[in-house]
Order: C-alpha cells, then sequence, then structure tokens
C-alpha cells in the first residue's frame, strides 16, 4: 500500500486530534529536544556560522534571479555527460515519465533513496498503480512503508514512532515485503537495523532500477549531489543499471565551488554532524562504473509561481535540513501529519500553500498554523524569514488578491471563511478613522464593561478558547487625560 496526503483535512482539525495522543507528543518532544541540542552545539563550533549563512542565502537568491539560465546550462552538462534531461511541469507528468522509463527497462521493482520530492508527487502510488514495486531503503521511510503510514518530519520520517512500535511493525509486515524480520526481534535500535539490513541487501543486490532525488546539482558541469548517513543512497546510486533522479528545480547551485557553503550547512543544521558520512557525487554515465542509464527528471510542479512571488520565493532557498521543525512549538505539540503535506513544520507552512496554491482548505490553513515566535528564522541556516512568509500569504488568504498560478498572472478571491474578520476589520477601520466615532464606542464599552464576556460566542470561540478579553477599564486614556489635565476631549 501506498498512503498520500491527498484528501486531509484542515490543519486547526488535524492539530485538534494528534494534539490528544499522548504518545505521540512524548515521541516528538524528545527527539526535537535532543536534535536541536546537538545542533546547537554543532553551529557553535563555526566562528564564521552567520557568514556561512548569509552566503547561503546570497547563492541561492542570485541563482533564483537567474534560474533558467542555470537550468539550461544544467542540462546541457547533464547531457554533454552521458545523461538525459527530462523536464516535468507538474507531479502527473513526473510520475508519467519515471513510470515509462520503468516500464522500458521491463523491470517491475525498484529501489529508492529517501526522497521529498517523489512524496510531494506521489510516486509510490503512481509505480504501484502501474503494477511496480517500490522499495524505500532509508530506515526511516522503510519503516513509514511497512507501517502504511506517512512521515512526519523531513529528516526523520518516522519521528513519531517509538522503538517498541517499530519492533512490531518490523515483526508483523516485513514478510509481506520480502525477507521477515528475525526471530526474537528486541527493540534495541541495533537490533532494528539488523534486521532493516538483513531485509535491504538482497533488493539492493536484485533491483536493476534506482530512483532518488538530490540535495543539490551543479550547473557548471551537471554533477548531482545526495548526502546521507546510513549507506543506502550509495548502494541505490551504483548497483542499479538505470538510474533515474527526480529534482525540484531550485535545487541548482551554479558552480562547483558553491558546494562548500552548504556541505558544511546542511549536516550541522540537519544531523549535528561536521560531515556527513555519505556525500555522493555522480556526473552523467561512466562505462563499467555505475549505472549505464542515467535519467534527470526536472520538476517544476508550482516553483516557478513560488519564484514570481517576490516575497514568498525565498522559501525556494529551503535546503531541507529541518531545523525550523525541531525548534518550533506548534510541530511539537501537532505532529507532521496534521499538515497535510511532505512538507511539515514551519517550511510546509510557508512552501506548501505556494506550490500547490490556495486550492483547499488545508492550504488556507497552514499560514495560520505559527505563532510567529521566529525561533524558524533563527536556526534557519540559509536565512528564510518564515514568519514575514506567514504573514505574506495570510494576508494573500484572507484579503485574496494578484498571484501566478501555471504561469499565468490571475486573481484569486478572498477565503470565505475569514468573511467575519474582514467585516469586523474593516469596521475597526472606519472607526478609528472617525474620532468622535471612536469616543463614543469607548464610552458605551466602558459603561457596559461588567456585562462584557470573558469568552466570545460563535466563530469567536476558537479564538478565545487559549485566551482571555482583556477587561475594559472604567474610562478611556482620553477621557483621562481630559478629565486630569482639564482639557476638552
Amino acid at each position: 500500500m501506498s498512503r498520500t496526503y491527498l484528501g486531509m483535512p484542515a490543519f486547526p482539525r488535524a492539530a485538534a486530534e494528534s494534539t490528544q495522543d499522548g504518545t505521540l507528543r512524548a515521541n516528538l518532544r524528545h527527539a526535537t529536544h535532543t536534535i536541536r541540542a546537538k545542533r546547537a552545539a554543532a553551529v557553535a563550533e563555526l566562528e564564521d556560522w552567520e557568514r556561512l549563512r548569509a552566503a547561503g542565502a546570497a547563492v541561492k537568491d542570485r541563482t533564483l534571479r537567474h534560474l533558467d539560465h542555470y537550468l539550461l546550462r544544467l542540462e546541457e552538462n547533464v547531457t554533454r555527460a552521458g545523461g538525459t534531461v527530462h523536464w516535468a511541469a507538474d507531479a502527473d507528468e513526473a510520475n508519467r515519465i519515471v513510470t515509462e522509463l520503468v516500464r522500458a527497462t521491463g523491470e517491475r521493482e525498484v529501489v529508492k533513496v529517501k526522497s521529498m520530492v517523489t512524496q510531494e508527487t506521489g510516486l509510490n502510488a503512481a509505480l504501484e498503480q502501474a503494477g511496480i514495486r517500490a522499495y524505500e531503503t532509508d530506515l526511516a521511510e522503510l519503516i513509514v512503508q511497512l507501517g502504511d503510514d506517512l512521515p512526519s518530519h523531513i529528516l526523520v520520517p518516522a519521528i513519531h514512532r517509538g522503538r517498541r512500535e517499530i519492533r512490531d511493525i518490523f515483526r508483523d509486515r516485513m514478510a509481506d515485503w520480502g525477507r521477515p524480520a528475525p526471530e526474537g526481534l528486541t527493540d534495541r535500535p541495533a537490533d532494528l537495523a539488523e534486521a532493516a539490513r538483513l531485509h535491504l541487501r538482497e533488493k539492493f543486490l536484485r533491483c536493476k532500477v534506482g530512483i532518488s532525488g538530490a540535495n543539490f546539482m551543479v550547473a557548471e558541469t551537471g554533477t548531482l549531489v545526495v548526502v546521507e548517513s546510513e549507506g543506502n543512497g550509495r548502494m541505490c546510486l551504483t548497483l542499479p543499471e538505470t538510474l533515474i533522479s527526480v529534482v525540484g528545480i531550485e535545487k541548482t547551485v551554479p558552480a562547483w565551488r558553491d558546494l562548500e557553503i552548504y556541505l558544511q550547512l546542511l549536516p550541522r543544521s540537519s544531523t549535528a554532524e561536521r560531515m556527513n558520512p555519505y556525500t555522493s557525487m555522480w556526473t552523467g554515465t561512466t562505462d563499467e562504473d555505475g549505472p549505464r542509464d542515467f535519467h534527470l527528471v526536472l520538476l517544476d510542479n508550482g516553483r516557478t509561481d513560488t519564484l514570481a512571488d517576490e516575497v514568498g520565493r525565498q522559501a525556494l532557498r529551503c535546503i531541507r535540513c529541518s531545523a525550523c521543525l525541531n525548534v518550533c512549538p506548534v510541530y511539537e505539540r501537532a505532529g507532521g501529519h496534521a499538515y497535510g503535506s511532505p512538507y511539515p513544520g514551519p517550511i510546509g507552512a510557508i512552501l506548501t500553500p505556494q506550490l500547490r496554491g490556495l486550492a483547499s482548505p488545508l492550504e488556507e490553513s497552514l499560514p495560520f498554523a505559527s505563532s510567529l515566535c521566529g525561533a524558524c528564522y533563527e536556526v534557519c541556516p540559509v536565512a528564510i524569514d518564515i514568519p514575514d512568509v506567514l504573514i505574506h500569504l495570510r494576508e494573500r488568504v484572507v484579503e485574496g488578491g494578484p498571484v501566478t498560478v501555471r504561469g499565468n498572472r490571475t486573481v484569486i478571491r478572498p477565503a470565505k471563511r475569514h468573511a467575519l474578520e474582514r467585516a469586523a476589520m474593516r469596521a475597526a477601520g472606519w472607526t478609528f478613522d472617525h474620532p468622535a466615532v471612536l469616543r463614543r464606542a469607548q464610552r458605551l464599552a466602558a459603561r457596559t464593561r461588567r456585562a462584557h464576556p470573558r469568552r466570545l460566542p460563535g466563530p469567536g470561540r476558537a479564538w478565545s478558547d487559549t485566551r482571555e478579553l482583556p477587561e475594559v477599564p472604567e474610562e478611556s486614556f482620553r477621557d483621562w487625560w481630559a478629565r486630569t489635565r482639564g482639557e476638552r476631549p
């Protein structure tokens, strides 16, 4: 089975359910606190961290401004090195290209490196419909797949699972996908890792098609880069006869020297390591070394629409480190599934509504899934001002306005559920523009202050469930000033 995020409820409803799960919250709290403490120590080792951070943002911004140029250069160099480049405008086209490439090999099984972008497109489900079985080889992705689950974290997709749950999943489901779990399997991490290694080894040796994403693509040389910690990526990238890489167009960097910046920023921000245990780079194909056929599928799927937004485009800097998730108080309590997207947490709250558009109540709700505390911006290794983009997207949801959809400039209407809020803001704006009316309203509020509820009724109940309305003073500041200074109001 391959689950997808399609049809998931809006964030408030999903979060209302997930926050009631005590086990989930305990797993998330332990994992996120541990990861962020280690990250802080790793970052503190570098005196030039802020300069690296600024450089990472600057290179990404320069690349995005000239993305058309760098993508054509990338295509030219990948082709020169023996690879084949395919362009996919959306998820359906990307899935169709990959499915046809796999069918052309005559194979019905593929091994996969952990890939956010293929989660975004729903590739596993598309392959399954075509009679092709995809095997996830990252340990956490394997846990998610065997459990018929969905990833809930960018770096640690199975962060919501405890060791005992993982043991039970391995015992119950491994045999359905290949080699069964060893007899007497315990929940010791070493035993679970060994069970996964034995289960996957036969797939690495048998499957002739590999599917990957990429962390970076170097336009200057046509080189793709994958960083990982387990070695499964190295196996998927070197053993199959055919390698298909599906990569978002924003993963492009101009030159080889730019990797120096990101290979320092990414591991410290994600796994709190000085460098990743495995950094794999490949350029096209080489006779008698690695895959004989290499295909690169460049995916748009809303990225050029995002690029057209001068405020929101900074989300395309993201290098998928997950640091923002590990410091976010909302993510820690609600978990990743509540975001209804492969991209959870603060980065998902700004990336998903831009890639998908404000297509449903789910996307409309995501910009509001934040306390705007700013912790996400402080830890982002490429200085994405997530709170600024959240406010920008909230305004778009409430007020509507011009946006780019599939390359065409259009105007979207305000979200229906914010009609009462818009009316209240318009009324408040008019009142503040008319001092005499404001004065009368303040005096009326003061006279009726004892009758005011501490909780709002109707649609306002959700707001006042977590906060109390402030008490109205006996007199306004204007009236107090006039009374104590003897001046007319």
